[in-house]
C-alpha cells in the first residue's frame, strides 16, 4: 500500500434521476478524517432510474476509495433501499440492480472494514450537490449542441 494513501475515509455517495427515468448521474465525495475532501468521484448515466444512478454513485466512490489504497472505509448513503441491499436485509429483484449490486460487493473486498449505513439527505449535501452539478453540465452541454447544430 502507498505509504500517502489515507487508511480511513467516509464516503458519501448519491443518485438521482430527473423525472425518473430520466436524465440520471450517481456521485460520490470522499472525506478524510479530518474533513477535507480528498476525491470526487461521478457518471452521467444518460437515461436511467434513480435506483441505478443510487447505486452508480456507490460504485463510483468504492473504485475511487480502492484506487486510493483505502483501507478502512465507512459508507453513508440516503438511499435506504441501497443500503439494505448491501447489507443483505433485502433481496435485490431489480434484474437491472442485479449486476450493480454484485458489482459493489466485490469491491468492498477490498477493503479490511466496512461499515455501511444510512443518512438523511441533509447529511448527504456534497454528494447531492455533486450529482446535480453533473446533471447541469450534461444539459448545458446538449442545449449548447442543439444551438450548434441549428
Amino acid at each position: 500500500m502507498d505509504a500517502l494513501a489515507p487508511f480511513h475515509v467516509t464516503l458519501f455517495a448519491d443518485g438521482g434521476a430527473r423525472h425518473n427515468p430520466g436524465p440520471a448521474a450517481g456521485a460520490a465525495v470522499l472525506i478524510d478524517d479530518g474533513g477535507t475532501v480528498i476525491e470526487e468521484a461521478s457518471r452521467y448515466l444518460g437515461h436511467a432510474t434513480n435506483n441505478v444512478a443510487e447505486w452508480n454513485g456507490l460504485l463510483a466512490g468504492l473504485e475511487a476509495a480502492k484506487r486510493l489504497g483505502v483501507r478502512e472505509l465507512t459508507v453513508r448513503l440516503d438511499s435506504e433501499l441501497v443500503v439494505k441491499q448491501l447489507r443483505g436485509e433485502y433481496r435485490v429483484k431489480n434484474l437491472a440492480l442485479q449486476p450493480l449490486h454484485r458489482k459493489a460487493l466485490e469491491l468492498l473486498r477490498a477493503f479490511q472494514h466496512v461499515d455501511i449505513g444510512h443518512v438523511p439527505r441533509r447529511q448527504n449535501k456534497l454528494a447531492d450537490a455533486l450529482v446535480n452539478r453533473v446533471l447541469d453540465a450534461q444539459q448545458r452541454s446538449e442545449r449548447e449542441g442543439a444551438d450548434a447544430a441549428l
